[in-house]
């Protein structure tokens, strides 16, 4: 017999639909969106004054990158009921692909940054602002994803 067998959780209410994906995919997505911005703030209080003023820009559009691909359903990009607006299927793919490539060009900028500024100082710099500045990224561009992909829009009809 296991020690655990017994031990019952209280329900949550908000978490007892049949379909979890959704809920899921909305927490991990958010945890890691929230893990991002903490590496950032962390470096920026630990490490005051270290951290290049401009490369915040990075944290900035890769934010952006993660509204612009979440505001855009599946649906829309393959033409099923998307038909108006000022470019249709067409501009709701083109708004996708931006919001992709602003997504990577954050991430590639915040590993350039690393590199250049932090990993290649030599030994006068400390690393974690720029590992800080990488992980941000990284992390905001994952939740990015798991956002989009993990969701089913089945249910909004």
């Amino acid at each position: 017999m296991n020690c655990l067998d017994n031990v019952t959780l209280p329900s949550c209410v908000w978490f007892e639909s049949g379909e979890k994906r959704n809920i899921l995919a909305s927490i991990i997505s958010g945890i890691l969106f929230s893990a991002g911005w903490w590496f950032i703030i962390d470096a920026a209080s630990v490490y005051p004054g270290e951290l290049i003023g401009s490369s915040h820009i990075c944290g900035v559009m890769a934010t952006l990158s993660l509204v612009m691909v979440n505001s855009v359903t599946n649906a829309q990009v393959r033409g099923e009921t998307y038909t108006g607006g000022c470019m249709g299927p067409c501009g709701a793919r083109l708004w996708l692909f931006m919001g992709f490539v602003v997504g990577f060009a954050s991430l590639i900028a915040s590993c350039w940054i690393l590199f250049v500024e932090y990993v290649n100082a030599g030994n006068d710099k400390h690393v974690w602002p720029g590992v800080s500045l990488f992980l941000q990224n990284a992390f905001i561009f994952i939740g990015s994803l798991v956002f989009k992909f993990g969701r089913t829009e089945d249910m909004w009809g």
